[in-house]
């Protein structure tokens, strides 16, 4: 399935040891071993930090050639502030990942719940001035916000809604660009998600969206990541959807 690409958000848990990491693998070890079962991987300490250029470099060197890092916009720029005054460190950002050359996938803006219909007119900004030789993929935590307004901007700067499956909002499958992005979250309120293990059947949930996928496939390229809080075993999730589809 050359057009799907399934992971997980993020690679560094000690809690899977055993259900997947070996139990005598070391740390340092886990995403090249993550890489030899995967083929992507959504990244999530950037949304924390722009990583420096050692770390970008390692990450590209311990995965094979064919493997996709999708990365998450840092929150300085997206929370904090809200995409006002941030072409600087948007520059800085997208030089510093631009390191992973191939690698590179898409690169998830994703809004909190105060960033409202009002802060369209600087999504567009924003997005006007992006380089567009990058993928983008947009999500949004207030559910007024999934309109055809904010479809239309997505759409003319071909950046893909994020289809995410997350229990407290509405699941909108609008296609706004030429690749989907989904995102299982699950509930933390019902998933502790550091067990290393399944906490919730999501067996037919997997189906459903295996079916989704089988129907897009052929069209467009599709990224999705698992939340360790979807079913509280995302590796074993990719697993089950690739099997499925």
């Amino acid at each position: 399935m050359q057009n799907v690409h399934i992971g997980t958000m993020g690679w560094s848990y000690k809690f899977w040891k055993k259900s997947f990491y070996p139990n005598d693998l070391d740390s340092s070890k886990y995403l090249n071993y993550y890489a030899s079962q995967f083929d992507t991987v959504e990244v999530n300490n950037t949304f924390y930090r722009i990583p420096n250029e050692k770390t970008v470099l390692a990450w590209k060197e311990q995965t094979p050639p064919n493997f996709i890092f999708s990365l998450k916009f840092p929150r300085k720029i997206t929370h904090f502030k809200m995409l006002t005054n941030s072409e600087e460190d948007t520059s800085v950002f997208l030089k510093r990942v631009s390191l992973l050359k191939e690698k590179l996938g898409p690169l998830l803006i994703q809004f909190p719940y105060n960033f409202t219909e009002e802060k369209l007119p600087k999504l567009q900004e924003f997005l006007k001035i992006l380089p567009k030789k990058y993928s983008y993929a947009v999500e949004v935590r207030n559910k007024k916000l999934l309109n055809d307004k904010l479809f239309s901007i997505l759409k003319e700067h071909n950046v893909a809604l994020a289809w995410a499956n997350h229990p407290f909002l509405p699941l909108v499958e609008e296609i706004t660009a030429n690749f989907l992005y989904i995102r299982w979250e699950g509930n933390r309120k019902t998933v502790n998600g550091t067990l290393g293990k399944t906490e919730v059947d999501k067996s037919e949930s997997i189906k459903i969206w295996a079916n989704k996928i089988a129907t897009h496939m052929g069209s467009r390229r599709i990224f999705g990541y698992f939340s360790k809080y979807f079913s509280g075993n995302p590796t074993k999730d990719i697993k089950e959807i690739l099997n499925t589809i």
